[in-house]
């Protein structure tokens, strides 16, 4: 079995041994299990069946990441991207009225778009048409969304009539509940402990179900039914594909590409990097292969009702552990696909509480999440204009207007303006250049739609 495993996996060619690939897989999947819970209470939100997401979210971060693992020999593990998972709760089924098989088809369309793109050579190009400051902040902006939409869930921030969100009863149950999670993940992320974000998932729950917040389950375990895989397949209908290729959903097509590929090519560098596994170029081995697994994995995410599946930076917990080659996603593969069989708990924490729909177990680790992305600010250079203005119209724009895709359109707008008003608009890509007309009807769809079509 060892030698058998050296073969494929070439082991010690990497410095590593079987047992620290294994512990290195069980790493990554404790750090990262926590998208079990969050993507599910994330898209039902918008209407989407818990139970049917939380199996499809396990069953798709299990098979993507198996495919990683198989297919490059990497220590890279794949799940529902956070970010791009609220762009299509909460920009396209609950802020366009769209049907979730519709938003979820824009998925299967962006990560196919991806595929093509990797296949014909492409990536290079596209990388260099957007500036560094649009992918940096489009990295921060869904993160302060995404702690918006966490402090919402904990109660902590509400709607006011007066000013329009205002500060909750923090004595209330949910409230509490969620802010003991939040206290237990500070602590622990400020100690270095790995699965901060689980664990404090995992505190603020029990505290729920002591203090009677939450329901007890009624069982811990269960064999999946029909029902819990109700969510495949449909987005592949014909009509709901030709919903989703409309001019009006091309902007939010774009901003799932560009948020899905850049994090990709980040967190591949990133991992790879602690890893020691960059060539003499800086590029992750396999890149391509990567990629390809990326983008279908995507389209996959799509296919599943799940949103797009990503490549994620928890990756590194792995790596940081010694885990140097493909066993080790396999590994976490393995323990995303047992998870299936405990939905009754993961309905637990997921579960809302109170009319309002709080998620006070599930809250904090948005919050968290939050602060995790917000570090990326310090890489812009706000000393420039052209950097700095736009950057701050996405940053500020995504939780402002409560909209992904209008954040990234002001900060496109604004990073075009600024460019020509410093006379540097011969340096515009032409991919800027084609955007500007698709945000400006993004904008102003509603008057298109009353006045034109």
């Amino acid at each position: 079995m060892s030698s058998t495993l050296e073969r494929r996996f070439s082991i010690h060619e990497r410095g590593s041994t079987a047992r620290t690939e294994v512990l290195g897989g069980f790493v990554t999947f404790l750090t990262m299990a926590y998208i079990v819970f969050v993507n599910p209470a994330i898209l039902s939100q918008a209407g989407l069946p818990f139970n049917a997401v939380a199996v499809a979210t396990a069953l798709a971060a299990a098979i993507f990441t198996l495919a990683m693992g198989l297919l490059t020999n990497l220590p890279f593990a794949l799940a529902s991207g956070l970010g791009l998972n609220a762009v299509v709760a909460f920009d396209l089924i609950l802020g366009r009225k769209l049907p979730w098989q519709v938003a979820m088809a824009c998925v299967i369309i962006e990560g196919v778009v991806a595929l093509i793109l990797v296949i014909a050579g492409l990536r290079e190009a596209i990388m260099r048409a957007v500036p560094m400051e649009i992918k940096l902040s489009i990295g921060v902006g869904i993160g302060l969304f995404i702690a918006l939409v966490g402090f919402r869930d904990a109660g902590i921030t509400v709607n006011n009539d007066a000013t329009g969100i205002g500060l909750g009863v923090l004595t209330g149950g949910a409230p509490m509940v969620a802010l003991a999670g939040l206290l237990v993940m500070i602590v622990l992320t400020a100690r270095g402990v790995r699965g901060a974000i689980l664990l404090g998932i995992l505190a603020s729950t029990v505290v729920g179900l002591i203090f009677g917040v939450l329901d007890a389950p009624d069982k811990v375990a269960q064999w999946p039914t029909s029902s819990d895989f109700s969510t495949i397949g449909d987005a592949l209908a014909p009509h709901y594909l030709a919903d989703a290729l409309t001019w009006a959903l091309v902007p939010v097509i774009f901003v799932l590409f560009v948020s899905d590929f850049f994090d990709t090519i980040g967190t591949a560098v990133a991992v790879s990097s602690a890893g020691g596994l960059l060539d003499d170029d800086g590029q992750p081995p396999k890149l391509k292969q990567l990629l390809l697994v990326d983008s279908a994995a995507a389209a996959g995410g799509g296919i599943m009702g799940v949103s797009s599946v990503t490549t994620y930076v928890e990756s590194g917990a792995g790596v940081a552990e010694g885990a140097r080659t493909g066993l080790a996603s396999v590994v976490t593969a393995f323990l995303f696909l047992l998870t299936i069989f405990f939905v009754p708990l993961t309905a637990v924490v997921g579960q809302s509480v109170g009319e309002a729909g709080l998620h006070p177990a599930i809250a904090p680790a948005l919050i968290m999440i939050g602060y995790l992305m917000m570090r990326l600010v310090a890489e812009v250079d706000w000393n420039r204009p052209e950097a700095g203005i736009p950057a701050f119209l996405v940053i500020a724009g995504v939780p402002l207007t409560f909209s992904i895709s209008a954040g990234i359109g002001l900060g496109i707008l604004g990073y075009v303006a600024t460019m020509v008003a410093t006379g540097k608009a011969a340096k515009i890509h032409p991919l800027m250049w084609a955007l500007v007309p698709l945000f400006l009807a993004f904008f102003s769809s509603d008057w298109l739609t009353k006045n034109v079509f």
